[in-house]
């Protein structure tokens, strides 16, 4: 385990996970086709590059697409799970199977062949059915299912076929440098843990031979965040250097803190650019490149 910094942590929660698409209006159209999000906003914005935004909700949880003009570079169309600027949305459903009948007939790209069953051997995932898909840009997704017991209680509702968003699940190289940065740094909690594998997780992730560590994280509000460390394959490619918020593989999670400073000045990271400052919040990135953003809490 991280040495952990014994200091009291911000009050700081997930608010909103940003996606950067071509465009907003078109995938807007396919959250609401596909999972039933609603529109709650659309708006031309000058903020960063991104010229137009569209916030939707599912559930409790919001999302955002970002527009940018001039569009970046695309999901690389050979993208793995274990690549390091993997991430995705897990979306609950109350059936993963009635789930996949819809989305196959919107012609959805899956990763996963088939919703998969994860084994009653391992107790902290047994009874999860998932499977992985991607967005009209090559975002992941995820749709899963939770079993009695398992998850937040309001995933056990029947009211809706989809109920909102669980977590953000983002690939990273080091479990522990992950922990130094959102546990001891942002202040969440770490709320569960597995490992994964066998013929079950290689489907899912479209990784054979995959053995995951999985970390779980939540805030004091909002989606969860969860680690994916593959132990194998072990070849998953950095976040490229250069990557910019236009960039269609650009997924940004947005936190909302009662104190941004005191966050800043435990993060101590290197790579915090205060020039979004005005009314935006501050961007920063993980150890392994991930995008965030901390907003002051209204």
């Amino acid at each position: 385990m991280a040495d952990r910094i014994e200091t009291t942590a911000p009050d700081l929660g997930v608010a909103t996970i940003a996606l950067t698409v071509s465009d907003a209006a078109a995938t807007s159209e396919f959250f609401r086709a596909a999972f039933d999000f609603e529109v709650l906003s659309e708006e031309a914005t000058q903020a960063g590059t991104a010229c137009r935004s569209v916030t939707l909700r599912l559930g409790r949880e919001v999302i955002v697409l970002d527009e940018h003009r001039p569009p970046g570079r695309p999901v690389p169309a050979d993208s793995r799970s274990y690549d390091l600027w993997f991430q995705h949305l897990a979306i609950v459903v109350n059936d993963v199977r009635a789930a996949c009948d819809r989305l196959d007939t919107l012609g959805i790209r899956y990763t996963s062949p088939a919703p998969q069953r994860l084994p009653e051997w391992n107790p902290s995932a047994g009874g999860i059915e998932a499977s992985y898909i991607r967005d009209p840009d090559g975002h992941p997704l995820e749709v899963i299912s939770f079993p009695p017991g398992k998850g937040d209680a309001r995933w056990q509702s029947t009211e809706r076929l989809f109920l909102g968003i669980d977590h953000t699940a983002i690939t990273v190289s080091d479990t522990e440098a992950g922990l130094r940065f959102y546990r001891d740094g942002l202040g969440l909690e770490v709320v569960g843990g597995s490992e994964n594998w066998g013929p079950e997780q290689e489907r899912l992730s479209g990784a054979p031979g995959a053995r995951v560590r999985i970390t779980s994280l939540r805030g004091a509000a909002g989606p969860g965040v969860e680690f994916l460390h593959y132990q194998a394959p072990a070849d998953g490619r950095a976040n490229p250097p250069d990557a910019r918020p236009n960039d269609l593989w650009h997924v940004e999670t947005r936190f909302q803190a009662t104190d941004v400073e005191a966050a800043l000045a435990r993060l101590r990271p290197a790579r915090i650019d205060r020039t979004a400052e005005a009314g935006q919040g501050i961007f920063l990135r993980d150890p392994d490149g991930h995008a965030l953003r901390i907003l002051p809490a209204p």
